[in-house]
């Protein structure tokens, strides 16, 4: 049960959560939209990035979504840019120049500027979805379960 009833606008149970003031909603889905599908940096990095975040966060009805974060090692843009990510919701705080020194070795500034904002936004909706307890019986396109994945 969300801890807020669903709006009656919106497609997904947490678009029906934040879609209590419909511009905030449209605008939100826009960012998402642009985030995905105008970066420069690869679907894949993106995905296995908001797989990460979503265990880092604790956001069940994101976790079953995709399943636990699913690539080789050593593919070190993705390993790199997870790693990055999973320190970001643990604690942005302890984020230093060493960090950014090492994604500056398999990134540019753009990319560096993208995948800050992607994770940024990503974080943020995943821990809105925890907040409001949005669960896994409310994810429509799961491809896990949880009993499975944790």
């Amino acid at each position: 049960m969300t801890r807020i009833k669903l709006s009656e606008n919106g497609k997904t149970a947490f678009e029906k959560l934040i879609g209590h003031n419909t511009e905030i909603l449209k605008k939100w889905n826009e960012l998402e939209v642009a985030l995905w599908n105008n970066s420069s940096l690869d679907k894949n990095l993106l995905e296995q990035i908001r797989r990460t975040t979503a265990f880092e966060n604790g956001c069940e009805y994101c976790m079953v979504k995709g399943g636990k974060p699913d690539f080789d090692q050593t593919q070190i843009r993705i390993s790199l840019t997870t790693a990055f990510a999973a320190l970001f919701c643990k604690d942005h705080r302890s984020i230093f120049e060493g960090h950014f020194d090492m994604l500056k070795e398999h990134f540019s500034e753009e990319e560096i500027s993208e995948l800050c904002t992607f994770i940024s936004f990503v974080n943020a909706s995943q821990k809105l979805g925890k907040v409001f307890n949005l669960t896994e019986d409310l994810q429509t396109d799961a491809a896990a379960k949880l009993k499975d994945i944790l």
